[in-house]
């Protein structure tokens, strides 16, 4: 037999995973469990219910005042619960063969079918959104009793300090007591939104059991530009646009949502799914009017007595259109504008290219 290790950190602000001899004397064993999970968030609960379902004794540990925090904000405390429409495609992974088994594995009809039989009120949104109609609380409350009801044990203002690995399983110190477990999950979530409770303890915990760590980025987080970017002066601005990453291999990739301009940069939802494929120093390109050919628009019969300002004013906010247009030739009559003049004005518009700095995400990560 090989002598236990133990892998510590601090519940709030985790440094580097230190060894130490072992538990620290005086401490109860509160608790012995087939599994034990760190974390009783929406990845958590649903571990736990399942592991139940199967017969195992399960307990829950977290360090917040009760479970499922992050998942009664979601959607703005609506709780976007699935989408129809999620394929392997949408998801950003180093290891491609990763995502479809996962994603077969516990489907979009299998959440839903949850939600049904929970008696819960949810509606589609486009592009496949599932969201409650009810306050996303009303999730967490159900699943929490679900979790119970088939025998977990939930323990919250358990903050975790330490874990041990040896022949017998795994031993953890939470708060002023010592659990035992045969299994031990890591649920403990990502270090988004640190302000409820968001950290980096699972990833630190992981890595000191050898574990590999691929460094974590933001995800679907907004996109900063450069301060001298004109579309920086335009928040406030939300509108259907098309966002894409041309310089990709194979035509590069596109999303075609709603986009909203802010004081740093883009947002909205196309601009959160362009930021997890964005790599550093990669150009975006604008398509103010997807789906519309801008060129067939300006070279239309009875165009050419108007200027481009005037078109675009009917199709885009203002405030867009002249950001966007050529100064020289915006308030020109379309008629007079030569062919490369009407070009320029199509790319601006439809094809407009920004690097951007960062993300926002992690408190502003740089690209």
């Amino acid at each position: 037999m090989h002598a236990p290790s133990v892998f510590s950190s601090a519940p709030e602000n985790l440094s580097n995973a230190a060894v130490t001899r072992g538990p620290q004397a005086g401490l109860q064993v509160a608790g012995t469990a087939d599994v034990l999970i760190l974390g009783a968030g929406a990845s958590g609960l649903i571990c736990a219910r399942e592991a139940a379902a199967r017969g195992l004794r399960v307990i829950l540990l977290d360090r917040a005042a009760a479970p499922g925090r992050k998942l009664a904000v979601s959607g703005g405390g609506r709780s976007n619960f699935s989408n129809r429409e999620a394929t392997p495609r949408d998801y950003c992974c180093g290891q491609p063969d990763f995502c479809g088994p996962a994603l077969a594995g516990f489907t979009p009809a299998d959440m839903l079918t949850l939600i049904r039989a929970w008696g819960l009120p949810f509606e589609e949104r486009e592009h496949g959104q599932l969201f409650l109609r009810v306050p996303a609380q009303r999730l967490v409350e159900t699943l929490s009793r679900d979790c119970r009801q088939r025998g977990c044990r939930i323990v919250c203002k358990a903050p975790i300090h330490a874990v041990w690995r040896s022949d017998q399983g795994f031993r953890v110190q939470a708060g002023n007591a010592l659990w035992h477990s045969k299994a031990l999950v890591l649920a403990l979530g990502s270090p988004a939104w640190p302000q409820i409770g968001g950290s980096g303890q699972g990833y630190r915990l992981a890595q000191s059991l050898g574990h590999t760590i691929i460094p974590p980025r933001p995800a679907l987080a907004p996109l900063l530009l450069p301060p001298s970017e004109p579309l920086r002066n335009l928040a406030g601005i939300s509108l259907p646009a098309q966002i894409s990453l041309p310089a990709r291999a194979g035509g590069g990739r596109f999303w075609r949502d709603d986009l909203l301009f802010t004081h740093e940069g883009l947002s909205g939802p196309a601009a959160l799914k362009a930021s997890l494929f964005l790599q550093r120093n990669e150009p975006v390109q604008l398509d103010f009017l997807p789906g519309q050919n801008l060129s067939t628009l300006l070279d239309a019969p009875g165009a050419g007595r108007q200027t481009p300002r005037a078109l675009l004013s009917r199709l885009l906010p203002q405030r867009l259109a002249d950001a966007v247009l050529p100064a020289h030739s915006a308030r020109r009559k379309i008629a007079e504008l030569s062919r490369a003049a009407r070009r320029e004005i199509q790319i601006h518009v439809q094809a407009r290219t920004v690097l951007p700095t960062g993300t926002a995400g992690f408190r502003a990560f740089s690209l």
